[in-house]
Parts: C-alpha cells; structure tokens; sequence
C-alpha cells in the first residue's frame, strides 16, 4: 500500500498507524535495495512534540527517539517520561556545546554530531565521570555549507586520525543533512562512500523527505520526524 518512492500523505493517520506505514516504506526502500530492513534504524525525531503524541508513539511500540536539545531531551526522559527510559534508545540528533558534554552523556545512549576535537575532548572527559562513552557518530558538512556544523569532507581523514591519535576514539558512523533545496542523492552517495573509504559501517542519513532515498543509498538510520509524529 505505501510503496518506496510514494509520496504518501499520511496526516490523516493515527501515529500507530503512521509507524506502520513508514515500516512498510522502510522494508520496501530496502528491498529495493537487497538490503535487510532489520538493519535500518527508525529514529522518531522528539523534537518539540507534545507529550501525547509521545506518548501515542511509546505505546505504538517505538523505543528509538532522537533529540535535538539536550535540555528538552532531559525534561522530556529524565522527568515526563522517565520510567520509560530503560527500554529506549535515545540518540542526540541536535548540535552539542562542550559544557552540555556531561549532560549529554549521562542521557544518550548516541551522539551523532560530533563535529570538533574540542568536543571530543569533552565528552571524552565526561565519560570518565561517568564510566559510560556513549556511541559516536561524525556529523559531515557534505554540501560544504558555510552555515552549517560538520567536519568538511576533505577534512575528515585528518580528523578521524586526530579522534584517534588524542582520544583514542573509533567513531561507529557518519551523519550527515544535505543542503535544503538540493537532490541528496549526490549528497548521501557521498556520504556513503566516505564511510566505506574509512571502514565506517553506520551512516545517519535521510529524513521525513528523503529517507527512502537514503535507504536505498545505504542509510543504517533515518530520522524520521513530522511524518511520523506530525507537524510541531
């Protein structure tokens, strides 16, 4: 019913409802691309939605949300919903700043924008507070965008041996937004093949918009908000 590469318009849904079709598209995407659907991560993005629809999305049987804000993420996991936190994973999709490292931490079983060695730094310092270093992804600027946070392509191999060299930190994946207004294609086959060219095997990738087509160029995770939870 909601084949890959249907723009279905899938407001008048229920969120359970929703969740089952963009499953369906997800499956389908990676069929198309003899690919595993069971390797590809729906991330529910939270931001800003109100506690019912988060609600509607738990009870659904979601367990995977990404975050933007570390503050909202804390009120939202940390208080609202807190004895649900447990079976969750909760990954920040959202820009870090150094003195919000501990925070972030402590929450996040994910950091998918790590984008500076200062930062390393910090969530490496925070992490020996903590006894936990949560899952790292690197956030590349790949449309080279001069307003937007990101390690630029060129930049990335220095930037991965630095990671290493000073912190000894492997990150898991690559993460990446194209430039708005753009076909991303271009932009997540570029993406794709940096991760291969480092033996990266986890590409954050792809959105409400776009994510069958990042399925189909080798997206592990999608970040799927207003389509599933509806408009903020």
């Amino acid at each position: 019913m909601y084949g890959a590469g249907m723009n279905w318009d899938l407001s008048d849904l229920s969120i359970a409802e929703r969740r089952a079709a963009i499953l369906g598209r997800i499956a389908d995407a990676a069929k198309w691309a003899n690919r595993d659907a069971a390797d590809i991560s729906f991330v529910a993005v939270s931001k800003q939605q109100p506690d019912d629809h988060i609600r509607a999305a738990l009870a659904a049987g979601h367990c995977v949300f990404g975050e933007n804000r570390v503050q909202e993420a804390q009120s939202r996991w940390g208080e609202t919903f807190k004895d649900k936190r447990a079976d969750l994973e909760l990954r920040l999709i959202g820009p870090l700043q150094t003195n919000k490292a501990l925070d972030a931490v402590k929450l996040f079983d994910v950091i998918e924008t790590l984008d500076r060695m200062k930062l390393a730094g910090a969530i490496v310092k925070a992490a020996e507070k903590t006894g936990t270093l949560p899952e790292l992804f690197v956030q590349v600027n790949i449309g080279g965008e001069d307003q937007k946070s990101g390690i630029l392509p060129d930049e990335l191999p220095a930037f991965l041996k630095g990671l290493k060299r000073e912190y000894d930190i492997e990150p898991a994946g690559l993460m990446c937004i194209p430039p708005f207004g753009e076909a991303p294609s271009p932009h997540f086959w570029g993406l794709t093949e940096l991760a291969a060219r480092h033996g990266l095997e986890k590409l954050s990738m792809g959105m409400s918009a776009d994510y069958e087509t990042a399925i189909k160029m080798g997206a592990t995770h999608v970040r799927i908000g207003s389509a599933f939870l509806g408009a903020r």
